[in-house]
Parts: structure tokens; C-alpha cells; sequence
């Protein structure tokens, strides 16, 4: 049955996912009530029940899950943003320290998990386009599976440099992939979201915004185009965004995160009733010394002097002694009956900043300061005193710096893309090697496919 092919293709191509006892699991039939893989995809709803499977996989594991395991966490650690306070034997030190092996745990659960979500996506894709599902759901179905696939190789590539880009369910295939440059693995992933966007329909399929729609196609696609320094391209899908009359700026910065606020434009469903995130359960503490991780100095004194984020976002923790600070954008850490915060992917505020960058790159001066401009004023800080290009720029990396701050990687990422990383990183972690903007790949898929060989360069 093809739902056994699938479970031994994405063991052939990432060792250990979908770990619930696969070889084991491969060796028995399935029920005869449950669905064979090809019999899910021909019916919408069961379709739309394994997208659903897909969104909470990503939700718990790999690159924008807000678990400890997730980007959010370890690229805070591994930047300026986070202190950790944790175990030293603890794979998440070895982030923070800057002394990555290619056995880590996080480096190896990081690559799997996220190969295992975007095989799901193909699953996905490939059973949708060869069933009867026609018409608008067809098109949402396969315009979120090439979403998902673009947005998981996004934060592969900027990980790991040159990675595999899958498009298969084809083990064959999967199990003897080659890295890829990344320029072509962008070009791949420009691709799939301009299909995915000209697919996806503007409106959501619900009054959550938990699943894909046009608009986070293009919110994707305006920062792939940043990295890419396609300035007009960033630009216009920002803009695209912006000019949409579904999101709004939310001026209360205690709201900004609540799974009603009308800037977000992704968010990650909580997967349980009355449930909130797991940025919320991760980053909260409430005595001191911190048991894991807290906010770094660095962060803390980020902040202008009156900046509103700096007292809504972060919160302080005293033993009477010392005082130390965590994130405090989600507010809750456990269960409030009704759900009131989700995971943000995607926000109305990073296309400010995305427009802002484009037009200073572009020597839209006036235009870059009115878009972080908003920014500021919605944190209670005045206009930029920043005229020229050079102090425009510096200004919307700073900017960035205190509105992105734990967000699935954005510290980490600009850092990398504008050539920063060591400057900043270096003297504060004394174990920086240049070699760090990317990290190593993981043993053991080396091991289980030599053809991703060369390991990255320092491990």
C-alpha cells in the first residue's frame, strides 16, 4: 500500500522520522478501516484533515515550532538574544556556546523533522493533483502544500547552505539525493510561491488565521525576495500586504500577539482546546535563577530609552538580588480554557520592515522612514533621525532587532544575511568560529546518504 511506501521513503531520506517504531510499523497492514495514503487524498476532507496533520507536525517539531527543539529557542541562543541557563550537557548549550558537533541532537532533529514535513507536503501535493477534488479546494489544498514545502526549504537553506530541495515521494529517489546550491534552492523556492500565491485564494477558511492564504504567500515571498537583495521584488509583495484590507496595525502592544489580533497573517493553532503556545511554556518563568534560558543583556539594552516594547515584551524576574528577564510576547503559560494566543509565523509589522529595507536600498529615503516610521510610533518612540541610506539601514536593523526579537530565527538570519553575524556574535561568545554562519550537517544522514557529502566547512 502506498501509505507504507511513504513511511519507508521518508526513512530512506531522513533517519529516524516519523519515529514511531517505523520498521516495525512498515511490516504489518494497516486496519482495514483506516485509509491507504492514495484513498486519503481523493476526498477533501480527509485531504484537508492530513493538511491539518501536517500544520500541527510543524506546530511540535522542526524549524517554527516554538518548542525547545525549534528556531525560535536555539537561533535566539545561538545569536545575541537569548542566556542560557540550562543543563551544560544539554544539546541547546552547544548552540548558545557556539560549539555545534554534527551528532547534536538539535542539528539532527532540526534537519529530520522538517525532510519529514515537507515529504508530507509532497504527499500532499502529488495525492491532490492526481484525485478528483477539483475547483477552489483543489487549488487551496495544493497551493498550501507548495507553500509549506517553500517555507520549510527557506529556513533549511539559510541553516545549512547548499541543501536537497524535495519534490518527490519517490524513495528512490529521496534516499540519493545531492545538495543543491542555494541560489537554485531559492530559485525552487520562488517558484513554488509563485505558484502557491496564484493558486491560494485572498480570503481564510476560517475566522482563524491558522492555514495558509494568498497573503502569506506573498508575505513569504517579499522576505525571500529581501534575502535575496531583489529590493523592487521585496517590495512589492510587502506592499501587496500591506495595502490589504484585512490586516490592520494593532496598537495595543499587549494585544499584538492574541490570536485576534488583525495584524497577523499566520499563526500556529494551539492543537488543544483552551491551550496557548509553546513560546508561552518555553520562555515564561516566574522565580529566579532561571531554569533554562532567559533574555540576553544584549536584548535588554537593545532598547531606546521609552520604548514600549521593551516593558510589554520582555518581563522581569527577581530573587530580591539579582533580576533577570524573559520574552514576554505570548503572556500565557498554560491552559486558559478558551485559546488566546497562537504561534505567529507571519505579521503585518515584518512587511513594514521588509518595505522599509527595500526602499533604502532602492534610495526611497523618504518613503523607507515613513514605513519604520509606523513602527516606531506604535512603540511610543518618535520619527527616525535617520537621512541617509547607510544610517537608514543601521536604523531598520536595529528596528528589526527589537520587533522581531525569538521569532522563529529573524535575529539570527539578519545577522547572517547582512554579514554581521561575526561582529556581533564573536565577542560575546568566545568559541565563534567564522565557519558558524551555517550549521553542520547532521552525522547521521551523512552517513545514511554520502552523496549530501561535503560536510560544511569548520565541523
Amino acid at each position: 500500500m502506498k501509505t507504507l511506501q511513504y513511511t519507508k521513503a521518508i526513512f530512506g531520506l531522513c533517519m529516524g522520522v516519523m519515529c514511531y517504531s517505523c520498521d516495525s510499523f512498515t511490516e504489518v497492514d494497516l486496519p482495514q478501516t483506516q485509509l491507504t495514503g492514495e484513498a486519503v487524498y481523493q476526498d477533501e476532507v480527509t485531504a484537508t484533515a492530513a493538511l491539518s496533520d501536517i500544520y500541527a507536525r510543524m506546530r511540535e517539531n522542526g524549524v517554527v515550532s516554538g518548542n525547545t527543539d525549534g528556531l525560535s529557542p536555539l537561533m535566539g541562543l545561538y545569536a545575541d538574544e537569548l542566556t542560557f541557563y540550562g543543563n551544560a550537557m544539554a544539546p541547546a548549550d552547544n548552540f548558545y556556546n557556539h560549539t555545534l558537533i554534527p551528532s547534536n541532537a538539535y542539528v539532527s532533529s532540526l534537519w529530520s523533522n522538517s525532510y519529514a514535513q515537507i515529504y508530507a507536503a509532497n504527499a500532499l501535493f502529488e495525492g491532490v493533483s492526481n484525485s478528483a477534488i477539483s475547483g477552489e479546494p483543489r487549488n487551496r489544498l495544493v497551493g498550501e502544500a507548495l507553500f509549506i514545502r517553500a517555507l520549510i526549504h527557506f529556513y533549511l537553506v539559510n541553516l545549512y547552505g547548499d541543501i536537497p530541495y524535495i519534490e518527490t515521494t519517490n524513495y528512490q529517489v529521496n534516499a540519493h539525493v545531492s545538495r543543491m546550491p542555494a541560489t537554485l534552492v531559492y530559485d525552487r523556492i520562488i517558484n513554488d510561491l509563485q505558484t502557491s500565491k496564484n493558486l491560494l485564494p485572498d480570503s481564510y477558511t476560517s475566522t482563524e488565521r491558522i492555514r495558509a492564504n494568498k497573503a502569506a504567500a506573498q508575505a513569504l515571498l517579499a522576505r525571500v525576495y529581501l534575502y535575496q537583495q531583489q529590493w523592487s521584488l521585496a517590495e512589492s509583495e510587502a506592499t501587496s500586504v500591506i495595502n490589504n484590507p484585512t490586516f490592520n496595525m494593532e496598537t495595543n502592544l499587549d494585544a499584538a500577539f492574541l490570536n485576534t489580533n488583525p495584524s497577523t497573517i499566520l499563526q500556529m493553532h494551539s492543537g488543544i482546546a483552551g491551550a496557548n503556545t509553546n513560546e508561552g511554556r518555553l520562555f515564561i518563568f516566574t522565580s529566579g535563577p532561571p531554569v533554562s534560558m532567559a533574555a540576553s543583556n544584549e536584548l535588554v539594552n537593545a532598547f531606546e530609552t521609552n520604548d514600549l516594547r521593551k516593558t510589554h515584551w520582555l518581563k522581569s524576574v527577581t530573587d530580591g538580588t539579582n533580576v533577570w528577564y524573559h520574552p514576554y510576547k505570548y503572556k500565557q503559560n498554560a491552559n486558559t480554557g478558551v485559546s488566546q494566543e497562537y504561534s505567529i509565523l507571519f505579521r503585518l509589522e515584518e512587511q513594514y520592515l521588509i518595505r522599509a529595507e527595500a526602499r533604502a536600498h532602492q534610495n526611497n529615503i523618504s518613503g523607507a522612514q515613513d514605513d519604520i516610521n509606523i513602527i516606531r510610533n506604535r512603540a511610543g518612540l518618535g520619527n527616525t533621525g535617520a537621512a541617509t541610506q547607510s544610517d537608514l539601514l543601521q536604523a531598520i536593523s536595529k528596528e528589526r532587532q527589537v520587533e522581531l526579537f525569538t521569532e522563529v530565527g529573524h535575529r539570527w538570519f539578519d545577522l547572517k544575511r547582512t554579514g554581521q553575524a561575526a561582529a556581533v556574535v564573536a565577542p560575546i561568545k568566545p568559541s565563534w568560529q567564522n565557519t558558524d554562519v551555517l550549521l553542520p550537517l547532521p552525522e547521521s544522514e551523512l552517513i545514511l546518504n554520502p552523496n549530501l557529502q561535503p560536510q560544511n566547512s569548520g565541523y
